[in-house]
């Protein structure tokens, strides 16, 4: 974690740089006759890149690290306080990145996320728990490393279930979402960019209120059919977005459907901690990474040609139907997941090596 956050820090740095100097050579790229790219925008693409890949490898390692001082009776709490302060950090940080924006240079901007990362390198830096995993055995290659996670996430039945239900979600969700903007302009009739701000922000502070509130119904023991029960409910949501038409009733939906993936985000988390052993865990992690933004990209280019054939609403309403289906198909076809649970414990045993 601390590695890879120095390399966060040190490219949303070069990004300032990139933005103060702002070379203005043109670079001709394939496309229409004259069609070129400033240079500073082309220089700016391995900078963003660099944080991309950086917070994808930051992830895993972090959720792992969190059983190591947290026991399991206190996860779902832990995961929802961590995750909660992050959404709650990220609609402070947007309106203070707008603030900056409206009054000074853009590159003023980048102060933002150049503080996060710093305030994160001084608590890593800081942070006296042991949360290494000591490895006695060889080390093997990447693609080894890869092949033995995929085959123990096929043996856990349930987890690739939870994988392949993430994969669904997250591609129907991509196909209505991408389009919120159009939503709030042509559906609701709203020209002013305060409205689409007001959606946004009624989803993130939904979801820090899912991530806090699901730990106080006691999920552990039928973690399963809780995630089941969320991803129904996330498609009745955007299925009830598609229909109202107002944006007074859209914001206390829009809230709602903010919360779903918030409480499903913290029984994923908690019950991958409290299930998965040491040495399986970042690989789980890292499985899902792939299984939740995989196909993101291909449902953000559907919706746009969805939308393209039969409006927003009839976007909203797809999407929407193809997600509660496939919750309903989820309660016959995925029984392993329906099974799947753990008793919370107050103290857990010592934490043992990877190979122990």
């Amino acid at each position: 974690m601390r590695g890879v956050n120095v390399v966060s820090l040190l490219a949303a740095a070069a990004l300032a740089v990139d933005l103060t100097l702002a070379p203005s050579g043109r670079v001709l790229i394939p496309g229409p006759h004259g069609f070129y790219l400033p240079a500073w925008v082309l220089l700016a693409y391995p900078g963003w890149a660099a944080v991309t890949v950086t917070s994808t490898l930051f992830r895993p390692a972090f959720n792992t690290s969190i059983p190591r001082v947290v026991p399991s009776a206190s996860l779902g709490r832990a995961n929802g306080a961590i995750y909660a302060s992050a959404a709650l950090v990220s609609v402070v940080g947007t309106i203070v990145t707008g603030g900056l924006l409206t009054v000074l240079p853009v590159v003023w901007a980048l102060t933002v996320p150049f503080v996060l990362f710093f305030s994160t390198q001084v608590a890593l830096t800081m942070l006296r728990a042991d949360l290494s995993i000591v490895h006695t055995a060889p080390p093997r290659s990447l693609s080894a490393e890869a092949r033995a996670g995929y085959a123990y996430l096929w043996k856990r039945r349930e987890l690739f279930e939870v994988t392949v239900s993430a994969l669904v979600t997250n591609f129907f969700a991509a196909v209505a979402l991408v389009e919120l903007g159009l939503y709030v302009a042509s559906w609701l009739d709203l020209s002013q960019g305060i409205w689409y701000g007001a959606m946004v922000a009624a989803a993130t502070l939904g979801s820090a209120s899912g991530f806090v509130l699901i730990s106080r119904f006691r999920f552990e023991p039928r973690a399963g059919r809780v995630m089941i029960g969320l991803t129904v409910g996330m498609g009745l949501a955007l299925l009830a977005l598609g229909v109202v038409h107002s944006i007074w009733l859209a914001l206390p939906i829009v809230f709602v459907y903010g919360m779903i993936p918030g409480m499903f985000t913290t029984v994923f988390l908690s019950t991958i901690q409290a299930t998965v052993p040491d040495q399986m865990m970042g690989r789980v992690f890292a499985a899902d990474e792939v299984g939740s933004y995989a196909l993101v990209p291909v449902g953000q280019w559907t919706g746009g040609l969805v939308t393209v054939l039969i409006g927003v609403q009839g976007t909203y309403l797809t999407a929407g139907a193809a997600i509660a289906l496939f919750g309903v198909f989820m309660i016959g076809a995925f029984g392993a997941l329906r099974r799947l649970g753990y008793h919370a414990r107050a103290r857990d045993p010592p934490v043992l090596s990877a190979d122990s």
